[in-house]
């Protein structure tokens, strides 16, 4: 969905491997996958940066220091928390509930929407409080639906979705978004009157996971295939592909509500939304509104996620869940269509684009992605002027359109302070 780059053009894309880039904090995940379920409960990222590791003993808990991480001890390990999840995945099925493996209070959280009746809570609960004191039951405003309608629109007769990330096979290049957004088969296009046809869905997964492709007409993404929209004819250009990580911050891009920020707040998370249950999804609390189905989530140009589903909205905030990216790749056969500047390349400028496509703006690689309102405000990344914007950035929150505009000015800024 993203063409036409016309002037100080990136290099030519590449095509990434999948997995072709790590989190900048994978150290933790590594320990996980060393130490194994039995001694460890997860890993995040804390506010710093840094990366801690959930541990259930003593020698685990040096092995993580010696790594050169943080260990905190905790009762319950990976193995009681996936055997929660099992039990609850066992008991009649509720539609508007979820759970997520909460790391960092070494608990299960199972949540439901305003939908849920007492007596299917009550029911629930039961089999919660079965399982034990570690399971979390929270009742959450809204509804749990998948975010059908996204970062550049496309609409068929099935709704209006968005155009996640280009990947190819290394024959034809397609479109990785949302596979609620419509059966295969379904024929999409880039405007309401169905004159400018995009191409047609195809491997589709939904329920069980939330991922299809839409295969381009002419076979071929084209020239800015590698970069994704954020809004005002701008965009990112995407430089590869990775697991995300609890703490980790994140931006989301969607045609409804614009850019976005958040954080990760937990993985592995089941959703039963009406039409079915999705799980294995990311759960952030970045907020997302109809409209947004299959936007991509990323951090500093690594992609992440395509949007699934949610509650809440812009307003009053909300969670939202998405579909890993490695794990479509993964299923689909397919690779990342990214930027040859993943090699390490710095940040180039952005640039000038035709009406049909956004600019781009490259991201730092690797590097981890803080509050955008704390960069706005560090003296060392801006000057006494861009203080002044962003304090009145701050001040301006009364409407959900500068609330928006701010998310996408305030990102605009700051990686206009990396170009140097």
């Amino acid at each position: 969905m993203v063409t036409q780059a016309v002037a100080s053009e990136p290099p030519d894309p590449t095509i990434g491997l999948p997995y072709s880039a790590r989190a900048a904090t994978s150290k933790g995940a590594d320990l996980v996958s060393s130490l194994g379920t039995s001694r460890t409960a997860g890993n995040w990222v804390d506010s710093a940066g840094r990366p801690v590791v959930a541990v259930t003993d003593g020698k685990a808990a040096a092995e993580v220091k010696r790594a050169g991480a943080r260990a905190k001890m905790v009762r319950h390990s990976m193995s009681d928390l996936k055997s929660a999840t099992a039990t609850l995945r066992s008991a009649p099925r509720v539609s508007g509930t979820s759970w997520a493996l909460d790391y960092k209070n070494n608990q299960v959280v199972v949540r439901g929407d305003s939908t849920v009746s007492a007596s299917d809570w009550s029911r629930l609960t039961e089999v919660a409080e079965d399982i034990g004191g570690f399971v979390r039951m929270e009742r959450t405003e809204g509804t749990f639906t998948p975010r059908l309608n996204g970062a550049l629109p496309i609409l068929s007769t099935a709704g209006r979705c968005s155009a996640g990330f280009n990947v190819t096979d290394g024959k034809s290049d397609y479109i990785l978004t949302a596979g609620h957004c419509g059966p295969d088969g379904s024929v999409w296009f880039a405007d309401d009157r169905g004159r400018d046809q995009v191409g047609t869905s195809l491997k589709g997964s939904f329920p069980g996971d939330d991922y299809s492709l839409v295969k381009y007409a002419g076979g071929r993404a084209g020239k800015g295939a590698e970069v994704v929209s954020v809004g005002d004819g701008e965009g990112v250009r995407i430089t590869g592909v990775a697991d995300a990580e609890v703490g980790q911050k994140i931006f989301r891009s969607g045609s409804t509500s614009g850019l976005r920020e958040g954080e990760v707040t937990a993985l592995n998370a089941t959703v039963n939304y009406p039409e079915g249950t999705v799980t294995g999804l990311i759960e952030t609390n970045v907020c997302a509104e109809p409209g947004d189905s299959g936007g991509p989530m990323f951090a500093d140009g690594i992609a992440l996620g395509v949007t699934s589903g949610g509650s809440g909205d812009c307003t009053a905030g909300g969670t939202t869940f998405f579909q890993p990216v490695t794990k479509a790749l993964t299923e689909l056969n397919v690779k990342l269509i990214v930027s040859k500047q993943a090699g390490g390349a710095g940040p180039a400028r952005s640039a000038s684009q035709g009406t049909a496509s956004p600019g781009s703006s490259a991201p730092v690689t690797g590097e981890g992605v803080s509050s955008l309102l704390t960069r706005l405000t560090d003296p060392r990344n801006v000057g006494p002027g861009m203080l002044v914007i962003a304090g009145s950035l701050v001040a301006l929150v009364a409407t959900r359109w500068i609330r928006a505009e701010q998310d996408r000015k305030a990102y605009r800024q700051y990686y206009s302070a990396t170009w140097g």
